[in-house]
């Protein structure tokens, strides 16, 4: 960037864009590396630190179709690695929750993730990376709020599709 020139939203955009676009493949080679595909290792991460849950929860948190997360359960279910527990609270619900081979696979792959994460964050101190995060905090809040506002205003395509 030469001196003096201003930092415009749209180059903003572009940068934001193409670091998230390499840093995402890093991320999913990362995963790849641990032997297990990015679905499995979303279900199993979610597991690991927020412990049993339903489909429809780890649905929620790793934000991914019925179909996907079905084979995925029927996939970690058939290796060992979670078993479909009845919910103490509903009846109809299927808790799953990690087996001790799934604790131990989980909690490895991600280790192994997170140190790839962490070296890839490197070239930033301790203080850029609260800025980022605060930055990229603050911009994603607010574009998701206005997100929520055009899709709940009159005529938008969700409200239409409410009627």
């Amino acid at each position: 960037m030469k001196n003096g020139s201003r930092i415009t939203a749209p180059l903003l955009w572009l940068v934001i864009l193409k670091s998230y676009r390499v840093l995402s493949l890093l991320a999913e080679q990362s995963i790849a590396n641990t032997g297990l595909c990015l679905t499995d290792f979303a279900a199993l991460e979610a597991l690991l630190h927020k412990g049993p849950l339903t489909i429809t929860q780890i649905q929620e948190k790793v934000r991914l179709a019925s179909g996907s997360m079905t084979a995925a359960v029927d996939r970690l279910e058939k290796l060992g690695l979670v078993v479909r527990k009845s919910s103490p609270s509903d009846r109809r619900a299927r808790v799953l929750e990690l087996t001790a081979k799934g604790k131990r696979l989980a909690a490895s792959s991600f280790e192994k993730h997170a140190k790839d994460i962490e070296a890839l964050m490197s070239p930033l101190s301790e203080k850029e990376m609260e800025r980022l995060h605060e930055s990229l905090k603050k911009l994603g809040l607010l574009a998701a709020e206005k997100l929520e506002e055009q899709e709940t205003r009159p005529g938008s395509g969700k409200e239409r599709a409410r009627k």
